[in-house]
């Protein structure tokens, strides 16, 4: 009889209901449920002697399961790896940005098999499209009164305080508020085609905590292009310029009769805002890139974009301590086990760079770390310069302290007729 995989001594039986195949990987028996009268799921019905005669093959949609051959059509149609209908608002590669006649070659080598000579002609490349850049951001650390309990407490340590503040999501949301998510790539995300927004006609403010890499270029042409763009070629107007209520009504009227109209906008905008926590360079894609054109207008191309990239983790590969980080090591390294931040170039306390993106040896650690920043700040210069050439008036500032997250760097934007940041270069 071709039962179940041998049973060590001492495991016990199945649970009653469940399947008895033990899985010797995970030293336990199988715990999926079993039809009635039958002992092994359908998983592990081949080991049974009376199921032999049926075979069980890969399901074509997803081979991480199988399924009865002779059921193959019926599971196909409920299978939950199978296509489903796509929602209005998916318009396939709407925010992906125009294909590149001149795609990066597919043959490009490591940044670690480039000559000395290679590398010094990039770096020479990056600090002369870098000139006038200000590389100095402006501080705007800040924290929501709903968090300042948690963050005094004297319970908390270092880690359980930079999870406080790496987590904020959800801390302070209003009891009437409306949450609706929708679970789709932003590369495909057509928001004026979301019910409530095309209904109501309502102004966005887009908010993006740690958008890694490609993913910052994505939302922001999802937001100014597909969205803002849409609204403006149908010329529509809201059907109010805000959500109003009797507090906010009463608010506006006194502001009128004190004078102080100009503190009230003019003009509605389809996106009224943009707030978006940069990070993960080297994950961008020239293909969806908003920069594309303040590249090329520095003679730049998709070859040094690609370099660039990769080369702008070396800001953040963790290869030297602060003082502070050094003091603290062997504390950080015990919470580093417990800490549920989320992972990032930030990650982790490592002292040499094990990356494959190796350190050439004619450049010092502090060298190589100060290009990865040059990189970072030229790839967001793009993005600034994209943001302007849109109607908007963006800016870069560092919103928490580096020891909370090396990716620190917050992008901001307002339409220009709001009153508005400084911008950075």
């Amino acid at each position: 009889m071709a039962a179940s995989a041998p049973t060590p001594q001492g495991t016990g039986f199945p649970a009653e209901g469940r399947c008895g195949y033990y899985v010797e990987k995970k030293k336990r028996f199988c715990r999926m449920v079993v039809a009635a009268g039958k002992r092994f799921c359908g998983e592990h019905a081949g080991a049974a002697e009376e199921e032999n005669a049926r075979k069980r093959i890969l399901c074509p949609l997803d081979p991480k399961h199988t399924v009865y051959e002779d059921q193959l059509a019926k599971h196909l149609k409920k299978c939950n790896s199978r296509e489903k209908p796509k929602p209005d608002f998916f318009i396939q590669d709407i925010n992906a940005g125009l294909k590149d006649e001149t795609e990066i070659p597919e043959q490009l080598v490591p940044i670690s098999f480039l000559s000395e000579e290679q590398m010094e002609n990039l770096i020479k490349k990056l600090r002369k499209a870098s000139e006038g850049l200000n590389s100095t951001l402006k501080d705007q650390i800040m924290s929501h009164p709903a968090l300042h309990d948690a963050l005094n407490d004297p319970k908390n340590g270092d880690s359980a305080t930079k999870h406080l503040k790496q987590q904020v999501d959800g801390k302070h949301r209003k009891k009437n508020s409306v949450f609706e998510r929708l679970q789709i790539d932003i590369q495909h995300l057509c928001l004026n085609k979301i019910p409530l927004l095309s209904k109501e006609k309502l102004p966005v403010v887009g908010i993006g905590k740690h958008l890694c890499g490609v993913a910052t270029d994505l939302a922001l042409r999802c937001l100014v292009e597909t969205y803002a763009a849409s609204c403006e070629e149908r010329n529509e107007e809201p059907l109010a310029k805000r959500v109003k209520n009797d507090k906010t009504e009463k608010e506006i009227n006194t502001l009128a009769k004190e004078g102080n109209e100009k503190n009230i906008p003019e003009k509605w905008t389809p996106v009224a805002g943009i707030v978006i926590a940069l990070c993960c360079h080297h994950r961008c894609d020239w293909r969806h890139y908003v920069g594309k054109d303040y590249f090329r207008a520095l003679g730049l191309g998709a070859v040094e974009f690609h370099y660039f990239q990769r080369m702008s983790s070396w800001a953040t590969c963790g290869m030297q301590k602060t003082s502070l980080e050094a003091s603290n090591i062997s504390t950080k390294k015990k919470d580093k086990q417990n800490d549920g931040s989320e992972e990032h170039d930030d990650g982790g306390y490592r002292i040499t760079d094990d990356s494959a993106e190796s350190l050439p040896g004619f450049l010092t650690v502090e060298e190589k770390k100060k290009i990865g920043h040059l990189c970072k700040l030229l790839i967001d210069q793009g993005r600034i310069n994209y943001l302007q050439q849109k109607g908007f008036n963006p800016a870069l500032q560092y919103y928490t302290d580096p020891l909370v997250s090396l990716e620190n760097v917050l992008l901001t934007a307002l339409p220009n007729h709001s009153s508005s940041p400084e911008t950075t270069a």
